[in-house]
């Protein structure tokens, strides 16, 4: 097939496509915007700004007084994302980005559940310097976010065999295949803007984009490689996964999934959460071609009339599996295997100590909700400035927003657990297991889609449940708990044990029935519940589920079984009979 896009029948564009389109390849006018004297950019520009790692935000909470025409003055400024392929950096990289967060960032620094980093606080005026900064560390932010394939996830744990290492080159292989080729990122960031010189090098003679054309994606494109025994990075969740298949210790191939997605828009019905769907086995040599035919066939199908419905996930669903591989096989040039019976059994968030298999171990180091900051009772950014200073230790980032110190000596163990003490952090062992599987999104105040809290309140939530939790004897239960401030899922809620969705300032639709796992889309149990009666709902969950679960079935198994209409007779009964519950 052609590399080209294929445009013999032009559907009735978008807004934000027309934008695309006339961008001269993600340029717009943001060079002339960056010399101007405004602190923020104009709408279009705003579009294309997504695709260079950055977001204009609006802090809320900072906004001035009201102005002439009776609004508050906004207080722009702006998120920058790193794209780290399966999470994989240096101390000196971690430690660039902490420095820029304390000189012209707002002095903390968030892992995101896409194995990524993200600077907020930045001013127009630093952006250059921001980008720059992270480029000398050989790192880049382009494709961070925008309508294309964005950082591609992988498991990062650094065992040594042969299984871990070949999925983090994957992750790097599509990665750098699927990224822009475009110039103009080199142009507005990387060059002086007076004299054109290039500070840095890098950059591509391409005038045109071979994979994504002139328009790129319709939407945003999520990737993620997981393992069978460990599903790590949540790949039902992305438009595209590679599902590791091992034998003998070894990958054979992958059993690809394509449609994943949980973002919605509640006024709109046709706006749906979905898990990904089985599509093909592809051998480790194919992997990369077939992303690639993946994406085409996104770029010349998807939908560019209505970017509600432009992700990959409506494609799949309205025109089905079979269709699509078939579209896959005719841009790959050949006929694909189905999938094995492999599929995720397991999801290991390894967090505390662990052997790498070289002699050395790895520390999984939990960092509640991914924000590091330091204040008077706790010290991230300086325990981790400690930590990298004196192990240079290999760093990865999870999906779960937590930190992996990798190569740690046998003999620096217990300094490297002192280090975190010494800043009033918890060791793992020290953690709730509810909390250790929270997650939440950023929210309010910078978050522009924000309805109302999150990540500042999830951890006042976890202070409540832990308490239910523990009084019942379930303390030591394994099951997810995501928080987001809004319907748009960045915490994936939609397929959790339990799912928090803000819905209106400070309630939230709660949803339960989905799996640790990350293979079962949860259901709405009850909405609109105020964020301090959120423990009090579940309450008559957790008393149910000690007194009626079967084997070991969990939480969201539990749920599922009973279904939304055995769990609301079960909560209208002061004390539900074990035969109730057991039956289901």
């Amino acid at each position: 097939m052609s590399s080209e896009p294929n445009n013999d029948s032009e559907p009735k564009l978008s807004a934000v496509e027309l934008i695309k389109d006339s961008s001269r390849y993600l340029r717009g006018s943001i060079l002339e915007e960056l010399r101007s004297d405004s602190d923020h950019f104009s709408k279009d520009d705003l579009q294309l700004l997504k695709f260079h790692g950055s977001y204009q935000q609006d802090d809320r909470e900072a906004r001035g007084g009201a102005t002439a025409s009776g609004k508050s003055e906004k207080q722009y400024s702006f998120m920058v994302r790193s794209r780290i392929p399966a999470g994989i950096m240096t101390a000196e990289q971690l430690l660039a980005h902490l420095d820029i967060c304390d000189s012209i960032g707002n002095s903390t620094l968030k892992v995101t559940t896409r194995q990524g980093l993200q600077l907020h606080g930045i001013l127009k005026s630093n952006l250059r310097e921001c980008m720059q900064r992270i480029d000398r560390v050989l790192m880049t932010t382009l494709a961070a976010c925008g309508d294309v394939n964005r950082n591609t996830m992988a498991c990062p744990a650094p065992y040594h065999d042969k299984v871990r290492p070949a999925v983090q080159k994957l992750a790097f292989a599509i990665s750098d295949h699927l990224s822009p080729r475009t110039k103009a990122y080199y142009e507005l960031w990387l060059k002086d803007p007076d004299t054109g010189e290039e500070t840095l090098e890098g950059g591509s003679d391409e005038e045109f984009e071979p994979i994504y054309g002139k328009t790129y994606l319709p939407r945003k494109f999520k990737t993620a490689i997981a393992i069978s025994y460990d599903n790590c990075t949540d790949v039902y969740t992305n438009c595209l996964g590679f599902i590791a298949v091992v034998r003998d210790g070894e990958v054979i191939g992958y059993n690809v999934v394509v449609g994943g997605g949980l973002g919605i828009t509640p006024s709109a019905k046709k706006t749906f959460p979905r898990l990904a769907s089985r599509m093909a086995f592809v051998t480790p040599e194919q992997a990369v071609g077939v992303a690639e035919a993946v994406v085409k066939v996104q770029r010349d199908f998807g939908y560019r009339d209505d970017r509600k419905r432009a992700r990959l996930k409506y494609l799949v669903h309205d025109k089905g599996v079979e269709w699509f591989r078939h579209q896959v096989e005719e841009y790959y040039g050949t006929k694909l295997a189905d999938c094995t019976p492999d599929d995720v059994t397991e999801h290991n968030d390894h967090m505390g100590w662990d052997a790498q298999g070289d002699g050395r171990w790895f520390y999984g180091f939990n960092v509640e909700n991914g924000r590091l900051y330091d204040n008077q009772d706790r010290a991230w950014k300086m325990a981790l400035r400690e930590i990298c200073d004196e192990l240079n230790p290999e760093i990865r980032l999870t999906a779960h927003q937590s930190i992996l110190f990798c190569n740690i000596e046998e003999k620096d163990r217990s300094r490297l657990e002192a280090m975190i003490k010494r800043r009033g952090l918890p060791l793992v062992h020290e953690i709730s297991n509810v909390r250790r599987w929270s997650v939440a999104c950023v929210a309010l105040p910078t978050c522009g889609l924000a309805i109302t809290e999150s990540e500042r309140v999830l951890p006042s939530l976890m202070d409540t449940m832990e308490v239910a939790l523990a009084k019942l004897g379930l303390d030591k239960e394994l099951f997810t708990v995501r928080m987001t401030g809004c319907p748009n899922g960045c915490a994936r809620p939609y397929n959790a044990d339990i799912g928090l969705v803000g819905k209106a300032k400070g309630k939230y639709t709660v949803y339960v029935g989905g799996a640790r796992l990350g293979n079962r889309l949860a259901f709405i149990y009850k909405d609109m519940i105020p964020f301090e009666n959120i423990v009090e709902t579940l309450q008559p969950l957790f008393v149910a589920f000690k007194e009626g679960r079967q084997g070991t079935e969990s939480f969201g198994d539990f749920c599922t079984r009973l279904g939304v209409e055995g769990l609301n007779a079960l909560a209208t009964k002061e004390t539900p009979s074990q035969e109730s519950i057991a039956s289901g």
